[in-house]
Formats: structure tokens, C-alpha cells, sequence
């Protein structure tokens, strides 16, 4: 007997799915052509197909062969996580990679004026300043690691939390106290958000230019531009207050700090102004180049718009 015919897949664009839905002790599989969890209990949830930018994966979860076929298919990041929601591994490649994508970046990163030129613009965009002139990366990164220092200061005081230092212990979480608890649940959330992005956008996520040597240098790079605007007052909010779970009650508020912000719809555009700092042409793609697998959709109301 032939399977029921199943109507096309129909992903969403990135820029306008939900952020991020972590998955709990259940398994996480395909219903029907679409995303179903299944509770201990035999109860049935079903997901968005193609709704959702990022899936996290609590432990106590498995994910069946199907369900992580679909998930490529439809170009949702699946994320493991750990202890206080911190990646261990990820999975997808939502939009897919391309090589024109790559060798943009690649020689961005490569060639020091270029790479200086791109960490001069992040700095811009995320303190809403010029950096100093005639300073190299790595003075750059000295000054921005004490901006840092002073920002999380300034929030914490904000809310009232006794704050001392960005430390944690990633073989024991349970070590950090409750604001770097927090922040780690925070940015887990943010870094998973952000990987999805860069993936839908064709880069790298490991070809960074402040952050270097991590599979995650080029997600780090970016997600810090968007941290202290997110994630941040949401982790400390938290922490100011007595939760009975913290980290859940972070993940939450981060879900709607995205949605507030219209984070999914601003990554792509500020990665590509970004790079355009370095002011040469991107490749063109080859003439087979394989289509983005989440193309946007052509709104003829932008074209020729006056506003």
C-alpha cells in the first residue's frame, strides 16, 4: 500500500518564525508530515512545521530519524542542550550554506585590513558609536571587554542584583550563583537564535573576527550585538526575583524579548550591512548553485514603494 500523498513542504522565511521552543523529556517525531512530541504519558503535542527557527532539546529527549530528516528539510536548527540550557550540539543548516557565502567571509576574516574594517563596524552597531581610531582587533577587544564589564555592572545595579563577575564552571553549573545561572540560560537562548540566522543567511558559523578558534566564533560575534538589548535584563530581572526555576522562567522571557524586538527579522539584514564594511563585492554564486532552501518571498509591494 503506497503512503498517503502529502501536500509540499511549505517552510516559512526565517525572519518571520517563531524563535526558539525547547523540547522536554518527550521524543520528538513525524505525524502526518509534521513535527509531533510524544510525553511518557503517550500524549501528543504537535509543533509548527517549518514555524519555528529553533528547536532545543532538553535531556530526557530523543528525536527519531524522521523528525531529524524534517528538520533539515524544513531548515529548523535542532540544538542539544544541557544543564541550564547550554548547547551541546547542534544540527541543520537551515537555508544551506553556499560558497559564494563562504568565500565572502572567508576572505573577509583572511585578510587583516578587511577583518579590521568588519570588527570596527561591529563595534559600531552594537554600542551605537565609532570605535577609536588607529586601534588594532586585538585593541579593540581589550576595549570592549571593559565596556562589557561596566554594562553588566550597570544592569545588575538596575535591578537591584548583587553582581561580581561573569564566572561559571561548565563541568557544574550548579557552582555559578543565581544571576550567572541566568545569564547562561539567557544566552543559550540567544546563541541558538542567532546559529539558526547565520545558517539561513549561507555563512560559517566558526569563521569569526572578534571571537576565534570556536565552532560558534562568527555566532558569538554576532549574537553580542544584540545581548545587552535582550538577553541580559531578562536574566538579571530573573535573578532579582525568587523563582522556583530560574532558567525556565529565563528561557520564557527571552521567547518574548525576541518577539518584542523582531530579533529574527533584524539578524540577517545587520550580518549582511556588517560585512559590507569591508567594502568589496560579494562572489556571485555559481550558475548551479543550489537555491536557498528557505527563499524569501518577493513582496511586490516593496517594489518601486515610495512610503
Amino acid at each position: 500500500m503506497s503512503a498517503p500523498l502529502l501536500p509540499p513542504l511549505k517552510p516559512i522565511p526565517i525572519k518571520e518564525r517563531l524563535s526558539v521552543l525547547f523540547i522536554e523529556k518527550g521524543n520528538l517525531d513525524v505525524l502526518d508530515g509534521a513535527f509531533v512530541v510524544v510525553d511518557k504519558t503517550g500524549v501528543r503535542t504537535h509543533v509548527p512545521i517549518g514555524g519555528v527557527a529553533c528547536l532545543m532539546l532538553e535531556p530526557g529527549t530523543r528525536v527519531s530519524h524522521a523528525a531529524a530528516a524534517l528538520a533539515a528539510r524544513v531548515g529548523t536548527l535542532l540544538v542539544w542542550v544541557g544543564e541550564a540550557g547550554v548547547r551541546l550540539y547542534s544540527s541543520g543548516q537551515p537555508g544551506g550554506a553556499r560558497s559564494d557565502r563562504l568565500l565572502y567571509q572567508a576572505q573577509l576574516a583572511l585578510d587583516p585590513a578587511l577583518r579590521l574594517r568588519v570588527v570596527r563596524k561591529m563595534y559600531a552597531v552594537r554600542f551605537g558609536e565609532e570605535p577609536p581610531a588607529r586601534r588594532s582587533v586585538d585593541q579593540l577587544r581589550g576595549i570592549e571587554g571593559a565596556r562589557v564589564r561596566e554594562m553588566y555592572k550597570r544592569i545588575a545595579a538596575k535591578y537591584g542584583v548583587e553582581w561580581k563577575a561573569r564566572n561559571y564552571d561548565t563541568a557544574d553549573w550548579d557552582k555559578g550563583d543565581l544571576p550567572n545561572r541566568c545569564l547562561s540560560a539567557a544566552t543559550a537562548c540567544l546563541y541558538g537564535v542567532t546559529e539558526a540566522a547565520v545558517l539561513a543567511a549561507g555563512y560559517a558559523p566558526a569563521v569569526g573576527f572578534i571571537h576565534t578558534g570556536k565552532p560558534l566564533s562568527f555566532v558569538y560575534d554576532i549574537a553580542d550585538v544584540y545581548k545587552f538589548e535582550t538577553v541580559v535584563p531578562v536574566a538579571f530581572r530573573v535573578a532579582a526575583k525568587s523563582h522556583g526555576n530560574p532558567e525556565q522562567t529565563v528561557r520564557l522571557g527571552c521567547r518574548d524579548v525576541f518577539r518584542e524586538t523582531r530579533l529574527l527579522e533584524r539578524i540577517i539584514p545587520d550580518i549582511e550591512t556588517i560585512l559590507a564594511a569591508g567594502e568589496i563585492k560579494p562572489p556571485e554564486p555559481p550558475e548551479d548553485a543550489v537555491p536557498p532552501a528557505i527563499p524569501n518571498p518577493e513582496n511586490i509591494g516593496d517594489a518601486g514603494h515610495r512610503g
